[in-house]
């Protein structure tokens, strides 16, 4: 990774975003235009396709040694390796774009050695771009340091707004598992549960990372994410000071 400009790679990957914006703001998307993927809560529209094809080509011409995945192009079987691989959702809150529901982003990150180390997520109709790279801090719009305001200690769950997802997956053992923490985190605790100030389902996990990395939330719990979804939240979260964690952390 010595020989990488990370430097570079996140300025470039912010003028790539920025180009993607354009995109996604002038598209003119509907739900009877949109097409499905594995069912009627999984959207896909033109303007995803679109801007993940032009993020590749622009990606590859400029960086042709580096691997890329991609939400859209996909393939079962697909396997990250530990070459630099750039890890894109060109509409993270693909639902909420086309109910024109403006939590919509552009997800853009980079793994070196299978280890999120630059992120940029931009949502195009707010014009709010998160950025950071592994080791440099995270920022607002460039120039603000996240967080915008320093956490509170956490004693428990209970002093907290927890973000959560349904996701498109309305079946099986995920949807179950879903079901029962969410009503857990609100019950009372009385009866066994966190009794959570609020649940936030905003619909972009791009987005929901980097509200915890700006302090305006507390907790993002999520199963069954995918690297598109996580990649650049995450540089994020952790240079701004949040850890991500799995379901048995030590």
């Amino acid at each position: 990774m010595a020989d990488l400009n990370l430097q570079e790679i996140h300025d470039f990957l912010i003028e790539v975003a920025k180009k993607a914006g354009e995109m996604i703001t002038t598209a003119k998307p509907s739900t009877t235009t949109s097409g499905e993927k594995k069912n009627s809560a999984d959207l896909v529209t033109e303007t995803d396709q679109a801007v993940e094809k032009m993020v590749s080509t622009t990606l590859k011409e400029k960086y042709p040694s580096f691997s890329f995945m991609g939400e859209e192009t996909y393939k079962p079987g697909d396997k990250l390796t530990s070459n630099p691989t750039f890890i894109v959702d060109p509409i993270d809150g693909t639902t909420n774009f086309v109910h024109g529901y403006p939590y919509v982003s552009i997800s853009l990150g980079l793994a070196v050695d299978l280890i999120p180390t630059v992120g940029v997520v931009y949502n195009p109709f707010t014009t709010t771009l998160y950025s950071a790279i592994r080791g440099g801090g995270a920022f607002l719009n460039r120039t603000t340091p996240l967080p915008l305001r320093e956490p509170e200690a956490m004693k428990d769950l209970s002093t907290t707004v927890v973000c959560v997802e349904w996701g498109s997956e309305r079946t099986g053992n995920d949807y179950k598992v879903k079901s029962e923490t969410f009503s857990k985190l609100c019950a009372r605790k009385e009866e066994g549960g966190a009794m959570v100030h609020g649940l936030r389902s905003f619909g972009s996990a791009a987005l929901n990372l980097c509200g915890v990395a700006s302090g305006a939330l507390d907790v993002y719990w999520e199963a069954g994410c995918w690297p598109w979804d996580v990649c650049a939240g995450w540089v994020v979260l952790t240079e701004a000071g949040g850890i991500v964690v799995d379901g048995n952390p030590e």
